[in-house]
C-alpha cells in the first residue's frame, strides 16, 4: 500500500510540474547577417592577407632606402710547414699551428640613384592599394550574395505559405465537393477535378519546402557558416521607394566601383615601374664603411676604411632597353583594361537601373492582379455554393489566386534582387526613400 501511494505521489509531481516553454531561436536582421559573414567569410579573410602582403612589399621597397649593417665574425685554425734551414732535399721541414680570427661591422648606403627606389616604393604602395580595392571587390561580392541569399529565404517563405494556404483552401472545396455530390447537387467530375487539384497542390508544397531547405543552406554557405542555422529572419520583403537616375548612378559607379580603382592603382604602378626601369640607364652612388678586427693573438688588430662606389651602367646587351619597352607595354595594356572595364561598368548600371525600375513596377501589377485574382475567387467561391458555378470555374479561380499570390511574392524579391543588384554596380549602397 505505501509503495502504491509513493508511485502515485510521483507520478502526481511529475505531471504536476510546470512545463517549461519552448525556447524561441532569437532573430537576425540582414544587417546582422551581413556582420557575421564579413566575419566569417574565408574569402574575405584571403583577401586581407593579400592586402597584408601588399604591405610587406612596400616595407621591404622601402628598406631599400635605409642603411644596411651587418657584422660578422670568422675563426679558423692554419698550420704551414717550412723547410729546414739546410734546404737540402728529403731532410724533413718544421710545421707551424696558429689560429686566426677576424671580426667586425659594415655599413653601406645608397647616396643617390636618381629616384629608382622612391619609383619602386612608389609602385609598391599603388600595387598595396590594388590590392585593397580587390578586398573592397570582395567585400561587395559577399555582401550582394548574402542579400540575396537573405531574400531567397524570405521569399521561399512565402512561397510556402502561400502553398500551405492553397492546399488548405482546396481541401475545404474537396470536402464541399464531396458533401454537394453526396446529395446529389454534384457530379462526380467536381469531386475528380477537386482531387487532382489538392494532388497537384501537394506536389507544389512539397518543392515549396524543398526549396526552403536549399535556400537555408545557402544562406548559411554565403555567411560562412558550417553550422546550421539556428535564428530566425525578420522579414523585411516589403518594397521601399528607392530612386536614382542612370546619371548619377553611372557617376557613382565609376567613382567608386572597386573594380575601377584597383585598375588605376594597378595603372599607377605600372607607370612607376616604367620609370624606374628607365633610371637603370643612369648611375648610382653608394656609401660603405668597415671596421675590423683581425690577427692571431690578443689583442687583435684593428683597422678601418670608407669610401663610395659610383656604378655607372655602359653596356648591357639591350637588357635595359627591353626591361623599360615591357614596362611601357604592361602599361598600355592596362590603360585598354580600364577602358573596357569602364564600358562594362556602364552597362552594369544601365541594365541594373532598368531592371529596378521594371521590378518596381512589377510590385504594382502583380498587387492589382492579387486582388483581382481573391475577388474572383470570392465570386467563383459564391457561385459554386449558391449551385450556379461549376467545379470548373470554381478550379481556375482557385488556381488563378495561388498563381497571383506567388507572382506578388516573386515580384518582391525581385525588387530586392535588382537593388542589391544594382548597389553592387555602383560599388555602394543606395539610400532609402
Amino acid at each position: 500500500m505505501r509503495r502504491r501511494f509513493t508511485l502515485l505521489a510521483v507520478a502526481f509531481a511529475v505531471f504536476a510540474a510546470p512545463v517549461a516553454p519552448a525556447q524561441t531561436p532569437p532573430t537576425r536582421t540582414l544587417e546582422e547577417c551581413v556582420a557575421i559573414a564579413l566575419e566569417r567569410q574565408p574569402r574575405l579573410g584571403a583577401a586581407e592577407a593579400d592586402v597584408d602582403a601588399g604591405r610587406q612589399r612596400v616595407r621591404q621597397e622601402i628598406a631599400g632606402y635605409l642603411p644596411q649593417i651587418s657584422a660578422n665574425a670568422s675563426a679558423s685554425h692554419n698550420k704551414t710547414s717550412a723547410a729546414q734551414k739546410t734546404g737540402l732535399p728529403g731532410s724533413g721541414g718544421s710545421s707551424q699551428r696558429y689560429g686566426y680570427y677576424s671580426t667586425g661591422f659594415s655599413l653601406s648606403q645608397v647616396l643617390f640613384d636618381f629616384g629608382r627606389n622612391l619609383d619602386a616604393i612608389q609602385s609598391a604602395q599603388a600595387l598595396r592599394d590594388s590590392l585593397a580595392a580587390d578586398a573592397d571587390t570582395q567585400r561587395e561580392t559577399i555582401i550582394r550574395d548574402v542579400k540575396q541569399a537573405y531574400f531567397d529565404l524570405l521569399a521561399a517563405r512565402r512561397l510556402r505559405g502561400v502553398a500551405e494556404e492553397t492546399l488548405r483552401s482546396n481541401q475545404s472545396q474537396l470536402e464541399l465537393a464531396r458533401g454537394r455530390y453526396e446529395v446529389g447537387f454534384a457530379t462526380k467530375l467536381d469531386v475528380t477535378r477537386s482531387e487532382v487539384l489538392v494532388a497537384n497542390t501537394e506536389l507544389d508544397l512539397l518543392t515549396a519546402r524543398n526549396s526552403v531547405l536549399v535556400a537555408e543552406q545557402t544562406l548559411r554557405h554565403a555567411m560562412g557558416l558550417t553550422e546550421p542555422l539556428d535564428f530566425e529572419l525578420v522579414d523585411m520583403l516589403e518594397a521601399t521607394p528607392i530612386e536614382i537616375p542612370e546619371e548619377r548612378a553611372l557617376s557613382i559607379a565609376l567613382e567608386h566601383r572597386p573594380e575601377l580603382v584597383s585598375i588605376r592603382a594597378q595603372l599607377r604602378a605600372a607607370e612607376e615601374t616604367v620609370s624606374a626601369r628607365w633610371k637603370e640607364h643612369l648611375p648610382d652612388v653608394t656609401g660603405g664603411a668597415n671596421y675590423d678586427w683581425s690577427g692571431s693573438t690578443s689583442p687583435l688588430h684593428s683597422s678601418w676604411n670608407y669610401g663610395a662606389l659610383v656604378n655607372v651602367p655602359l653596356f648591357s646587351g639591350g637588357l635595359i632597353d627591353a626591361r623599360v619597352g615591357e614596362a611601357r607595354a604592361n602599361a598600355r595594356a592596362l590603360g585598354f583594361q580600364e577602358q573596357s572595364l569602364k564600358q562594362d561598368v556602364a552597362l552594369e548600371v544601365r541594365r541594373a537601373t532598368l531592371d529596378l525600375a521594371r521590378a518596381r513596377e512589377a510590385i504594382g501589377v502583380s498587387e492589382r492582379a492579387r486582388g483581382q485574382a481573391r475577388e474572383n475567387l470570392e465570386l467563383a467561391d459564391g457561385r459554386y455554393q449558391a449551385g450556379v458555378g461549376n467545379v470548373i470555374e470554381l478550379t481556375d479561380a482557385q488556381a488563378q489566386r495561388a498563381s497571383a499570390e506567388a507572382e506578388y511574392v516573386r515580384s518582391l524579391y525581385g525588387f530586392h534582387t535588382a537593388v542589391a543588384e544594382l548597389e553592387r554596380a555602383i560599388g555602394q549602397e543606395l539610400p532609402q526613400s
